[in-house]
């Protein structure tokens, strides 16, 4: 795959220093930089193919496979996406978004660990509940949720993506529950519980004084005024929506494989770097419902495109994709199965029939070949490796891969 012709790190190379020079970073951000900038450049190492019939040769620096790099994050889903397949079930699948607030992403923002992990588990807790209420579903259900926390035009915005099997296990374990046609859970009921339940964990964490106000948000340090604060939020709409269902299971990983390692902005969206800025482009959502253009481009100073991007720098062992549920188990695969059985006992062979290719055992697959020679088809063979920061000893006309 070629080089793009602009990338994040060209941008952070040119205008990084100066950015550092004017601005207090946090050790994460720091590390991000670090990371982005010397990611597949001589500071990792590398190594040097050659090919076996003709003196082609190639250098590929080493990747610096930190999360929030957008040149890193393809491998890595690959092969999340390759270990996620056995856990598809041969039923619709629903995707469901949970919002926060701009206020409460503003105190997010500054605290990031707490308010992020407790929405985590508020949305968690407001599924289970809902789902196992016989009114509703009355099943155990499973599902995997998503953090992401920027819009697309990398502002501080964090919510939840969350793909969920179209029903549950009955509480005894016997029987899958399906869920109505088109419909998973109702949205609106989600929506107040979450609200509750994500409200009443964050005045927890400030009565026990687990959360940092600081510039705009110290007088939230004051007990009245972030009382002040929640009150029109426990009153407001807050945002849960569900998407129609998929297509099936093929149409889940490839949707799963757009989420699940994305990062504030992927460089395909970058347009150019000059003397007004960096250009990138992006989707206004607001335009689009009102039948507006809302595929727009915009132009950032290189220093407000950095500082957006570093908003979205997680903390340090942060885990933005978390399993619930019937997911969740250390038996998750025994539970899969069993499920699986559950199914196919339940449903007619002929409807059945045409979902066992995606679900049947699959051969392993063979270890990937390198790519051929570019200049006469040959095999390519590993000949150096170098360590970071020196140079192959090896002695030949080389092409610098940077892809």
């Amino acid at each position: 795959m070629a080089r793009l012709a602009l990338e994040v790190s060209d941008i952070l190379n040119r205008h990084g220093e100066a950015y550092l020079a004017r601005h207090r970073l946090s050790r994460g951000q720091l590390k991000v930089i670090g990371a982005i900038r010397a990611c597949r450049t001589a500071a990792l190492g590398g190594h040097v193919m050659a090919c076996g019939n003709c003196d082609h040769a190639t250098i590929a620096y080493n990747s610096c496979r930190n999360r929030h790099c957008p040149r890193c994050q393809g491998a890595a889903a690959k092969d999340w996406l390759a270990d996620r397949q056995a856990d598809l079930l041969p039923v619709p699948y629903y995707h469901l978004v949970f919002t926060l607030p701009a206020p409460i992403a503003a105190i997010a923002y500054q605290n990031k660990a707490e308010v992020y992990g407790l929405l985590f588990r508020a949305a968690a807790e407001t599924l289970a509940t809902i789902a196992s209420d016989t009114r509703h579903l009355g099943a155990r259900i499973g599902f995997t949720s998503v953090l992401h926390t920027w819009g697309s035009a990398m502002t501080h915005h964090p919510h939840l993506h969350i793909i969920a099997p179209g029903g549950g296990l009955s509480p005894d374990g016997a029987r899958w529950i399906a869920c109505r046609p088109g419909f998973f859970l109702p949205v609106r009921v989600l929506s107040r519980l979450f609200r509750r339940l994500f409200l009443e964990g964050l005045a927890a964490f400030n009565a026990s004084g687990r959360l940092s106000f600081q510039g705009d948000l110290a007088h939230l340090a004051k007990a009245d005024a972030f009382a002040a604060m929640l009150a029109p939020l426990r009153r407001a709409d807050w945002v849960v929506y569900a998407k129609r269902p998929f297509g099936g299971p093929e149409a889940v990983l490839a949707y799963l494989a757009r989420y699940t390692h994305r990062v504030a902005i992927a460089n395909s969206r970058l347009v150019a770097m000059d003397r007004h800025g960096v250009t990138f482009r992006w989707k206004d959502y607001r335009a689009r419902s009102s039948g507006k253009v809302w595929r727009k481009t915009m132009t950032l100073t290189a220093h407000e495109f950095i500082r957006r991007f570093l908003l979205h720098v997680l903390p340090n062992g942060f885990h933005r994709i978390r399993y619930y549920g019937l997911l969740a188990s250390s038996r998750r695969a025994d539970t899969i199965a069993s499920i699986r059985q559950i199914i196919a006992a339940a449903t007619p062979d002929h409807i059945a029939g045409g979902n066992v290719s995606v679900f049947a055992e699959q051969p392993e697959q063979a270890p990937e070949s390198p790519p051929p020679c570019p200049c006469c088809g040959g095999r390519m063979i590993l000949v150096e490796r170098f360590a970071p920061g020196t140079a192959p000893r090896t002695i030949v006309a080389v092409r610098i891969d940077t892809s």
